[in-house]
């Protein structure tokens, strides 16, 4: 489906709607992803939450501990991602938990991981932060598979 926004009037699949404004974008772009998905660009916002820049508008983005540090993280800023979840109320959308595998980036039309990987111990993580067994910062490593 094709949106444009021109002159104060979103154009939807080559309708006019003259009263439905970028305030509604949002939630128009929650409602035509498929089955719980939105693809966009990570970002955040003027007050500091994640968001996915997804055409013309910004959705707030959220999820469990280890997923909101994944998006917190300035090294995973600027990728675009999918996102696997649901849509809220309020235009929000909600990833699902970490474990279930509900977060990509996409690059050269591949899903890839979000994975951490420490080199000293050789343990991966998927959320950043300290090794939990040398202390030592992780570094970001996305990949093809999830496991080793």
């Amino acid at each position: 489906m094709r949106l444009a926004c021109r002159r104060d009037i979103l154009r939807f699949a080559g309708m006019a709607f003259p009263f439905l404004t970028n305030a509604c974008l949002a939630e128009l772009v929650l409602a035509q992803s498929s089955a719980g998905k939105i693809r966009g660009v990570l970002k955040l916002n003027n007050s500091g939450k994640p968001v996915l820049a997804v055409r013309e508008t910004q959705v707030l983005i959220t999820g469990d501990e280890p997923t909101m540090a994944v998006f917190l993280d300035k090294r995973v800023h600027g990728l675009e991602l999918e996102l696997i979840g649901d849509s809220l109320p309020n235009g929000s959308f909600s990833t699902g938990p970490i474990h279930t595998k509900a977060m990509y980036v996409l690059r050269e039309n591949k899903r890839l991981f979000v994975t951490y990987w420490c080199d000293v111990c050789s343990i991966r993580t998927y959320s950043p932060g300290v090794c939990w067994c040398c202390q030592e910062d992780t570094e970001l490593d996305i990949r093809e598979r999830y496991d080793n």
